[in-house]
């Protein structure tokens, strides 16, 4: 981590601010109801999924199957249908059956809130059971995706070669009310601003305390 001490409050406010109020697909599906089944369907779906493909396959599949004995129950194909066009869908709808059926096997049908746990499902990994923890269950998960390793690597607040060691450097340092929000902030700040390939530093709130690191060329 950085030695630098982190405004973390003022810092995070200005790059929820600079993304402005559009929330990732999953995190406005756990807003409208925190429900760690709907969560899980989501985010599995979600992976090398844009939003705007993630957030309508996830309301089909899930009107047709609201609970795991539900998804068990449909076959396969059934279940690629209803979440296409959505990337890997082939592979995602047999890994969503096979979660489905260890929930009910293992879990009462129910989601677990352990990490643990989660990390046995198909389909599921760090990022995931994160997500699932935090915005399902409100427990304090911090969710490291594409967006978040890269942006925290950016500003040097981690200097990290992997997202899972970018999750435990930010578990040292980052403030337990920031872990699950975090996430949502980072994918659409990264999405609209601090983009992969030439972000528009232009535009970045805090672009005076950031290193820049690993940025050869910028808008």
């Amino acid at each position: 981590m950085a030695r630098r001490r982190i405004p973390w409050k003022r810092t995070l406010d200005r790059l929820a601010r600079c993304a402005g109020p559009e929330a990732p697909a999953v995190t406005q599906l756990a807003a409208a109801r925190r429900d760690p089944f709907e969560v899980l369907v989501a985010t599995i779906i979600s992976l090398r999924t844009k939003d705007e493909v993630t957030g309508p396959a996830a309301r089909r599949l899930l009107a047709r199957a609201p609970t795991a004995a539900a998804l068990a129950a449909l076959p396969a194909a059934a279940i690629a249908g209803l979440i296409y066009p959505a990337g890997f869908y082939r592979t995602k709808s047999r890994q969503l059956r096979a979660a489905a059926a260890i929930l009910l096997r293992d879990h009462a049908a129910a989601v677990p809130a352990s990490l643990p746990a989660l990390l046995r499902l198909p389909g599921v990994g760090r990022k995931t059971a994160n997500l699932v923890l935090g915005l399902g269950f409100g427990i304090p998960a911090i969710c490291v995706d594409t967006h978040v390793h890269r942006i925290c690597n950016r500003l040097g607040w981690v200097t990290t070669p992997t997202p899972d060691a970018t999750e435990l450097a930010l578990a040292r340092a980052l403030p337990r009310p920031y872990w699950i929000p975090i996430n949502a902030i980072m994918v659409s700040f990264g999405q609209q601003v601090c983009t992969p390939l030439a972000p528009h530093c232009s535009r970045c709130p805090v672009r005076g305390a950031c290193p820049r690191r690993g940025v050869t060329r910028h808008r």
